[in-house]
């Protein structure tokens, strides 16, 4: 069987190094860019939905926003009907580094395909996206407690 996941694993540390690099001058770090860009792209999202979306668990969560509230590029906001959910939105500086974010990304992006056609990339994208949406079944139910049987 081909081990595709070391693969992958090995493209994820390597861009996972070179973000950290690349966002020490913002004082980004362990994939917090991340939390960034998706509570941006996604204004008044709540910790459960972010936490399903980025794919880590809510202690994980609780822990980089707390940090990026801290550093002023998040914050929460309560919902008017419910004061138990806190709603999440990037702050003004939040806004001024997600261009920066999406640009090295984009870069990172061409840099991976070169030498790939569109259709070549296209087919990449939808591979990976059926295998994500394979692997988050299990995802889910080992997060609720389960345990997968080998």
């Amino acid at each position: 069987m081909i081990d595709i996941l070391r693969e992958v694993g090995m493209i994820e540390r390597a861009l996972d190094s070179i973000s950290n690099i690349e966002f020490k001058d913002i004082n980004l770090s362990n994939l917090q860019f991340l939390y960034v860009v998706r509570i941006y792209e996604h204004p008044g999202i709540i910790a459960e939905q972010l936490a399903n979306l980025i794919k880590v668990d809510r202690t994980t969560l609780a822990r980089a926003v707390r940090r990026l509230e801290k550093q002023g590029y998040v914050y929460r906001e309560s919902d008017p009907d419910n004061k138990k959910i806190k709603h999440l939105y990037v702050t003004e500086k939040g806004k001024q580094i997600y261009p920066f974010i999406i640009r090295e990304n984009s870069h990172s992006n061409e840099v991976a395909l070169q030498g790939f056609t569109p259709e070549e990339a296209q087919q990449v994208h939808d591979y990976l996206k059926r295998i994500r949406q394979n692997i988050d079944a299990d995802w889910k139910f080992v997060k609720r407690g389960g345990k997968r049987k080998y």
